[in-house]
């Protein structure tokens, strides 16, 4: 059990709590597994929609359930399927309406405004550690530890290796001059390529 809390703890950004439950944990699991999907959503959203909660930073409710201006974060894409969103260290978004019965209108750390289903939930707050961008490795293993493999340039490989490799020397070229930038498997990747899906004609 530690080693797994251990493992867990190592792969997340933010500060990690572990928590410990005798009956409680067990007597909920047990509930779930023997109930049916339908009946087991139906509870949930009962405990989501009428569940007492303080408006306090840490509270998990309803977007429905929020105000205007409120910092959250860890929100749901679809009512019931846990955390999606806004999870990584010292992220936080912000509700830009007064929530309605059916969306909620959000804007993401990027800036994006994301209209989000009222019933999904959310914590209240800001993502702890938030000075995770401001710490510098110390030396290459720290990134080893961290599960980061190292990256070879495509021009230091082989021609059999990748497109960029080969020719002799410091060559900028695969063999043939001028040749644009492209992945190891042969696609463009600059000189304004389109690389997401096409943009639907009107």
């Amino acid at each position: 059990m530690f080693e797994m809390a251990l493992s867990l703890w190592r792969s997340r950004t933010a500060s990690s709590t572990l928590h410990l439950f005798a009956n409680t944990l067990r007597g909920f699991s047990s509930e779930v597994t023997n109930s049916s999907a339908q009946k087991t959503r139906e509870i949930m959203m009962n405990q989501m929609m009428y569940s007492d909660i303080n408006s306090r930073i840490g509270s998990c409710m309803p977007l429905s359930a929020m105000r205007i201006g409120t910092i959250i974060h860890n929100i749901e894409l679809n009512p019931g399927q846990g955390g999606k969103l806004v999870r990584a260290a010292g992220t936080s978004a912000k509700i830009l309406k007064e929530p309605t019965s059916a969306y909620c209108l959000i804007q993401m750390p990027s800036g994006v405004k994301k209209l989000i289903d009222s019933r999904c939930r959310a914590t209240v707050g800001v993502v702890s550690n938030p000075s995770h961008g401001d710490r510098k490795l110390r030396k290459a293993g720290h990134s080893r530890w961290l599960g980061r493999r190292p990256v070879v340039r495509g021009v230091a490989m082989n021609a059999v290796d990748h497109p960029h490799g080969g020719g002799r020397g410091k060559s900028k070229s695969s063999g043939k001059f001028g040749q644009v930038s492209r992945t190891p498997w042969g696609k463009p990747t600059k000189s304004g390529y389109k690389t997401g899906p096409l943009k639907r004609r009107r």
